[in-house]
């Protein structure tokens, strides 16, 4: 879609995105890199919740409210909030979590809207070990509320090392799907039209034909 290929776009003008070799933190040697931390502008923010808004609701996903995992899903959450607001006249709450449960004042482990009974999409950048992700869920399941979907921006697709299709939480067994803005298949086709960039599509298939999970 056009707007995935917006993405892309406004990925490789930030650097986001990268080609070489890179070691990962499974101690893969992988010929790109995807380095979100990079988007740390005011302008960057605003253009990264509508991607995620338009996301979720090109998927036509039901929910209620958006839970962003400490830390960097804090922003996300915030920017696409605003931003289901201002382009689908959405007013959505979220909520997020502190690594540390507060011992003063308010106290508590989360900040933001009730969570209770509520159907809720979790949004992060990308997920490495899982770990973030599958304490959000045990935070929301522990409140009675049910997980719409889990959103990242780019699925690396990679077999063993993250799973990235789904999320198996050990407390009950249950799947969660995992949907992304962009996955490494909409990157192959988007170097693939790219003359001066076809040369690290090519890289990215012979990565992905040793690593990828399908």
């Amino acid at each position: 879609m056009e707007w995935k290929k917006e993405f892309i776009d406004f990925l490789f003008k930030k650097k986001v995105l990268k080609f070489g070799k890179f070691i990962l933190k499974s101690g893969r040697i992988s010929p790109y890199f995807f380095n979100s931390g990079l988007l740390s502008t005011g302008k960057d923010t605003v253009k990264i919740g509508m991607f995620y808004a338009r996301a979720i609701m090109d998927l036509n996903i039901k929910f209620d409210m958006l839970f962003g995992p400490a830390y960097k899903g804090i922003p996300i959450v915030v920017s696409t909030s605003i931003a289901l607001k201002n382009q689908y006249n959405l007013d959505i709450p979220y909520s997020f979590n502190r690594k540390e449960e507060k011992k003063y004042g308010e106290g508590g482990q989360l900040i933001g809207g009730d969570i209770k009974n509520k159907k809720i999409i979790i949004l992060d950048d990308v997920i490495t070990s899982g770990i973030s992700i599958n304490h959000s869920v045990k935070i929301i399941e522990k409140e009675n509320s049910k997980i719409s979907s889990i959103f990242v921006l780019l699925d690396r697709k990679e077999k063993k090392e993250t799973n990235l299709y789904k999320i198996n939480h050990s407390n009950n067994q249950k799947n969660y799907k995992i949907n992304s803005i962009i996955t490494i298949n909409d990157l192959f086709f988007y170097l693939s039209k790219k003359e001066k960039l076809r040369k690290y599509a090519n890289k990215l298939v012979e990565y992905h034909k040793k690593y990828g999970s399908f």
